[in-house]
C-alpha cells in the first residue's frame, strides 16, 4: 500500500512465505512454520534528494508448542557415584547402612529430540511403594535440595563430558539413608523407603533456557503437594533398607559398658580405701591409749 501524508510518501508490504507441503498416499505432512516479513518504506516526496528510510518489522522466534501428553521416565539407583552401573530388578531391596550415600537418576525414555529438557518439580521418599502415603519425607522440593534436612541432597550436573547421548534427558542427584521414625514413640520403623520424583519435559528455547535456580537460601518449608497436575510421577523399581550400623551400635555400647563398669570399681576401690583407713586410725588410737 502506498500512502502520502504532508510531503512523505509511506510504502507498505507484506511477505508471507508459503508452506513446503510434501503430500504421500496416507497424508501430507509440512515442517515449515508460517513467515510473515513487514516492510514500510517513508520518504520525502520534495526537494532534489530523496532521503529514504527503511523499516523491516521482524517477528520474534514462535514458542514451542506445549501440551500435556504421555512422558516415560525411569528412576534407577546407580552402584556407586560414577553412574556407570545400576542395580536392576533382581538387586532390590537394596541394603544400605545409614548415612550411606544413594545415588538417583531419573530419565525420559524413547525420546531423541536433543531440545528436550528434564525438569524434576518435587521428589521425596515413603516407607511403602504408594507415592501418596502421608508418612513422607521431602528430598527436593521444586527441584532444589530440602533444607529442612541437616544431611541436604546433592544436585549432580551432566554435560557433554558425561558420555550421554541426550545429557539434557537425565537429572541426577544423591541422597544419604536414612530411616523413618514414628512420631509418639520415637520408635525406628521399617528400614524400607522408596523415591518417588515428578517431573515435566521443557522444549529449550531462545524464550525459555528450562533452567532451575536455586535460592541461597532455599525454602524449608515442606511442599505436600508432590502430585501436580501435567507433571508425570515416576517411582524406583523397589526399596531400599536403610540399616542401623549394628557393629558401630554395639561397639559404642560395649563402651559404655565397660565406662560404667571402671567407673563403678573405681568407686569401690575408693570406698574400700577409706574404710582400711579409718580401721587404721581407729587402731593406733587404741594403742596410744594403752
Amino acid at each position: 500500500s502506498l500512502q502520502v501524508t504532508g510531503d512523505q510518501a509511506i510504502y507498505e508490504n507484506e511477505l508471507v512465505a508459503s508452506r513446503n507441503v510434501k503430500t504421500g498416499s496416507l497424508g501430507s505432512v509440512t515442517r515449515d512454520s508460517t513467515f510473515r516479513l513487514h516492510v514500510r518504506c517513508s520518504y520525502s516526496i520534495t526537494g532534489s534528494f530523496i532521503p529514504l528510510s527503511v523499516q523491516v518489522f521482524t517477528l520474534p522466534p514462535l514458542p514451542a508448542v506445549s501440551q500435556p501428553g504421555p512422558l516415560s521416565l525411569e528412576l534407577r539407583v546407580a552402584s556407586d557415584g560414577s553412574y556407570t552401573s545400576y542395580y536392576t530388578d533382581s538387586d532390590y531391596p537394596v541394603m544400605k547402612t545409614l548415612r550411606d550415600p544413594v545415588y538417583a537418576e531419573v530419565k525420559i525414555l524413547q525420546r531423541t529430540d536433543p531440545g528436550l529438557v528434564l525438569v524434576l518439580h518435587h521428589c521425596w521418599a515413603t516407607p511403602s511403594i504408594s507415592p501418596q502415603q502421608k508418612l513422607q519425607w521431602p528430598v527436593l522440593v521444586d527441584g532444589c535440595p530440602y533444607t529442612g534436612d541437616n544431611y541436604q541432597t546433592q544436585l549432580v550436573p551432566l554435560s557433554l563430558v558425561s558420555g550421554l547421548l541426550f545429557p539434557s534427558h537425565y537429572q541426577r542427584f544423591s541422597l544419604y539413608t536414612f530411616t523413618f521414625v514414628d512420631s509418639t514413640s520415637r520408635e525406628m520403623l521399617s528400614g524400607l523407603v522408596y523415591l518417588h520424583c515428578s517431573a515435566s519435559v521443557c522444549h529449550q528455547s531462545v524464550q525459555e533456557s528450562c533452567t532451575t535456580t536455586c535460592p541461597a537460601r532455599a525454602r524449608g518449608k515442606r511442599s505436600a503437594e508432590h502430585l501436580q497436575d501435567g507433571a508425570s510421577h515416576v517411582s524406583s523399581k523397589g526399596p531400599v533398607i536403610f540399616l542401623q550400623d549394628k557393629r558401630r551400635w554395639d561397639t559404642a555400647m560395649d563402651g559404655t559398658a565397660e565406662h560404667a563398669a571402671a567407673f563403678w570399681a573405681l568407686g569401690f576401690a575408693a570406698v574400700a580405701t577409706g574404710a582400711a583407713l579409718c580401721v587404721m586410725l581407729v587402731a593406733a588410737a587404741l594403742w596410744q591409749r594403752k
